[in-house]
């Protein structure tokens, strides 16, 4: 079962990590033409501030659980060192279950955001709704989830290996 679920987590924090740098490739190609088209053509193409700024929050909502998963996010490094293994796996379990929570309210919250912003046009895009840069929270939200369990289960702890 642990390996399995480890299995799943490790396809899912791969795939949240790809769309994470498929969308920082997107607003680095946009943010050219935008560049392109403002000074070299003399013709600003106002959509594309918006789809930079959307691939940003999505790429920063789906990099999220790669960096739960190696235990970069939220760490208590000196405790961790001090403390023998008993104390440490309690501190794991402290640190996922305050993740957890806050990765909740990050879910619960966002997910009412896109619901409520079916009904706004994104200024620039009248066709598109803010649902899809609001559904990058819950979404964001719970791939971060899945990524916190996979660290309780199978610790990583790359910071404190690279820390001085």
């Amino acid at each position: 079962m642990k390996n399995t679920f480890l299995t799943f987590e490790r396809y899912i924090t791969g795939f949240s990590l790809f769309v994470a740098c498929v969308m920082l490739a997107i607003a680095a190609a946009l943010g050219m033409f935008q560049i392109i088209t403002r000074f070299v053509l003399e013709s600003p193409a106002e959509w594309t501030e918006v789809l930079i700024r959307f691939s940003l929050i999505w790429m920063v909502f789906m990099g999220i659980p790669y960096a739960f998963r190696q235990g970069a996010m939220v760490s208590v490094d000196v405790l961790y060192r001090w403390s023998n293994a008993h104390v440490k796996r309690m501190l794991d379990w402290m640190v996922a279950l305050a993740s957890l929570l806050l990765i909740a309210v990050i879910i619960f919250v966002g997910w009412d955001y896109a619901v409520r912003g079916k009904v706004q046009s994104v200024i620039g895009l009248e066709n598109v709704s803010m649902f899809w840069a609001y559904l990058a929270m819950p979404v964001g939200g719970v791939f971060a989830a899945i990524g916190i369990i996979g660290n309780l289960v199978d610790p990583k702890r790359l910071e404190l290996d690279t820390a001085q």
